[in-house]
Protein backbone atom coordinates (compact mmCIF):
# COMPACT_ATOMS: atom_id res chain seq x y z
CA UNK A 1 0.00 0.00 0.00
CA UNK A 2 1.17 3.83 -0.82
CA UNK A 3 1.75 5.60 1.71
CA UNK A 4 3.27 9.22 0.31
CA UNK A 5 4.99 10.32 -2.99
CA UNK A 6 8.70 10.68 -2.65
CA UNK A 7 10.02 12.60 -5.06
CA UNK A 8 9.78 14.31 -8.58
CA UNK A 9 12.50 13.78 -11.11
CA UNK A 10 12.98 16.41 -13.65
CA UNK A 11 15.35 16.67 -16.29
CA UNK A 12 17.44 19.95 -16.89
CA UNK A 13 20.29 21.33 -19.11
CA UNK A 14 20.70 23.61 -16.69
CA UNK A 15 20.98 22.81 -12.72
CA UNK A 16 22.08 25.56 -11.71
CA UNK A 17 19.36 27.50 -12.75
CA UNK A 18 17.07 25.04 -11.67
CA UNK A 19 19.03 24.84 -7.89
CA UNK A 20 19.05 28.79 -7.68
CA UNK A 21 14.34 28.84 -8.83
CA UNK A 22 13.69 26.36 -6.02
CA UNK A 23 16.19 27.41 -3.36
CA UNK A 24 14.74 31.15 -4.09
CA UNK A 25 11.50 30.49 -4.53
CA UNK A 26 10.51 27.39 -2.63
CA UNK A 27 12.84 27.34 0.06
CA UNK A 28 14.46 24.03 -0.63
CA UNK A 29 18.21 23.03 -0.15
CA UNK A 30 20.35 21.63 -2.21
CA UNK A 31 21.71 18.49 -0.06
CA UNK A 32 23.14 14.87 -0.24
CA UNK A 33 22.99 12.73 -3.45
CA UNK A 34 24.19 9.06 -3.94
CA UNK A 35 27.38 9.13 -6.51
CA UNK A 36 25.20 8.07 -9.21
CA UNK A 37 27.05 7.48 -12.74
CA UNK A 38 24.53 10.55 -14.13
CA UNK A 39 25.29 13.71 -12.80
CA UNK A 40 22.57 15.40 -10.69
CA UNK A 41 21.52 17.20 -7.84
CA UNK A 42 18.89 16.86 -4.94
CA UNK A 43 16.63 18.86 -3.48
CA UNK A 44 15.64 18.92 0.29
CA UNK A 45 12.44 19.84 1.94
CA UNK A 46 13.50 19.54 5.60
CA UNK A 47 15.01 16.06 5.00
CA UNK A 48 13.31 14.76 2.31
CA UNK A 49 14.85 14.91 -1.05
CA UNK A 50 11.01 15.90 -2.76
CA UNK A 51 12.86 17.50 -6.11
CA UNK A 52 15.59 15.14 -8.36
CA UNK A 53 17.13 17.31 -10.87
CA UNK A 54 18.87 15.19 -13.83
CA UNK A 55 21.37 17.07 -16.11
CA UNK A 56 20.36 15.42 -19.21
CA UNK A 57 21.98 18.08 -22.53
CA UNK A 58 19.30 16.33 -24.62
CA UNK A 59 16.60 18.91 -25.87
CA UNK A 60 13.42 18.12 -23.75
CA UNK A 61 10.42 17.31 -25.83
CA UNK A 62 7.03 16.98 -24.62
CA UNK A 63 4.50 14.60 -25.55
CA UNK A 64 1.04 13.44 -23.98
CA UNK A 65 2.06 11.18 -21.32
CA UNK A 66 4.30 13.74 -19.57
CA UNK A 67 4.25 15.29 -16.61
CA UNK A 68 1.61 17.88 -16.59
CA UNK A 69 2.12 19.59 -12.70
CA UNK A 70 2.81 18.56 -9.22
CA UNK A 71 1.87 20.17 -5.97
CA UNK A 72 3.32 21.12 -2.63
CA UNK A 73 1.41 21.80 0.58
CA UNK A 74 2.50 24.58 2.45
CA UNK A 75 1.66 27.06 5.65
CA UNK A 76 2.22 31.11 5.56
CA UNK A 77 0.18 31.92 2.43
CA UNK A 78 0.26 36.13 2.26
CA UNK A 79 4.25 35.80 2.98
CA UNK A 80 4.02 33.21 0.22
CA UNK A 81 2.45 35.68 -2.14
CA UNK A 82 4.24 38.38 -1.04
CA UNK A 83 7.69 37.11 -1.99
CA UNK A 84 6.14 35.77 -5.14
CA UNK A 85 5.34 39.39 -6.07
CA UNK A 86 8.68 40.98 -4.74
CA UNK A 87 11.09 38.29 -6.32
CA UNK A 88 8.58 39.01 -9.72
CA UNK A 89 7.95 35.25 -10.11
CA UNK A 90 4.61 35.33 -12.04
CA UNK A 91 1.98 33.37 -10.37
CA UNK A 92 -1.70 33.03 -10.90
CA UNK A 93 -4.07 32.25 -7.60
CA UNK A 94 -7.09 30.17 -7.75
CA UNK A 95 -9.50 29.16 -4.89
CA UNK A 96 -10.32 25.49 -5.36
CA UNK A 97 -13.80 25.65 -6.18
CA UNK A 98 -16.01 23.69 -3.56
CA UNK A 99 -12.78 23.44 -1.01
CA UNK A 100 -11.03 25.76 1.36
CA UNK A 101 -7.99 24.90 -0.63
CA UNK A 102 -5.67 28.47 -2.30
CA UNK A 103 -3.42 27.57 -5.08
CA UNK A 104 -0.35 29.11 -6.33
CA UNK A 105 0.36 28.32 -9.86
CA UNK A 106 3.91 28.59 -11.15
CA UNK A 107 6.39 27.47 -13.76
CA UNK A 108 9.79 26.80 -12.93
CA UNK A 109 12.90 27.72 -15.42
CA UNK A 110 12.71 24.48 -17.71
CA UNK A 111 8.53 24.91 -18.14
CA UNK A 112 7.42 22.50 -15.61
CA UNK A 113 4.05 23.47 -13.86
CA UNK A 114 3.86 23.10 -10.38
CA UNK A 115 1.50 24.62 -7.63
CA UNK A 116 1.69 25.31 -4.18
CA UNK A 117 -1.60 24.53 -2.02
CA UNK A 118 -2.54 26.56 1.09
CA UNK A 119 -5.99 26.34 3.39
CA UNK A 120 -8.09 29.78 2.87
CA UNK A 121 -8.18 31.56 6.35
CA UNK A 122 -4.93 30.38 7.64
Amino acid sequence: MLTALDHVNLCTPDPEKMIGWYESVLGLKQGYRPDFPVPGVWLYLNDTPVIHLVVDTQPLSRDPSSLEHFAFRAQGMAAFEQKLISSEVPFDRRDVPGTNIVQFNLTDPMGNHLHVDFREGE
